[in-house]
């Protein structure tokens, strides 16, 4: 039997009041059908520095033992899902950095971008893309953008009832990750 495809949801806000855990915890649980062996990087605990190597990350001559962790946790993935809230129509630096640091390893890996804003992280989600293109990675169709307003937090801005609030987007996680599969399961 061969090894199910391994795809990394990248938690990509380190704000400690964030939702992004649940929202990347919540997409997981959504996407699982037995085709994927599913699995959280957080950034927060990766805990890079903002990027220092003396070199481009093309010639991958890492320099920090940061970076070469960083580099074999992701190279031990077959595929991404960039979940992260849009900010001023923007993506979080700290994803913006994660990315940066490496090259090669992104490199024909297929990546689905899951941006959560005011009006779906539409803007942020377009930013995203040309960072993935200039990383050669593969950008499959399913790009879930989820709508959040302000009634679907409590007091203490997390979520009162995601699956109430995201239920509508239940199929598209699931079209997400049957185009995950028909990639990558041989």
């Amino acid at each position: 039997m061969t090894e199910k495809p391994r795809i990394g949801l990248i938690i990509g806000s380190t704000r400690p009041t964030r939702v992004c855990r649940t929202v990347a915890e919540w997409a997981m649980k959504e996407m699982e059908h037995g085709l994927l062996n599913l699995s959280l990087i957080d950034l927060a605990e990766v805990n890079l520095p903002f990027l220092d190597e003396p070199e481009i990350p093309a010639h991958r001559n890492y320099q920090q033992e940061h970076t070469k962790a960083w580099s074999r946790v992701i190279n031990e993935y077959d595929g991404f899902v960039l979940v992260f809230p849009q900010y001023n129509w923007g993506y979080p630096a700290v994803l913006k950095n994660a990315l940066d640091f490496l090259y090669d390893e992104w490199r024909g890996k297929p990546v689905s971008i899951m941006c959560y804003g005011g009006h779906g992280g539409f803007q942020a989600t377009l930013s995203m893309k040309l960072v993935t293109q200039g990383l050669h990675m593969y950008n499959i169709a399913t790009n879930p953008a989820l709508d959040i307003s302000d009634d679907m937090f409590d007091e203490s801005g997390q979520f009162k009832n995601i699956e109430k609030d995201f239920a509508r987007y239940k199929i598209p996680l699931q079209s997400m990750s049957s185009e995950f599969a028909s990639l990558l399961v041989k």
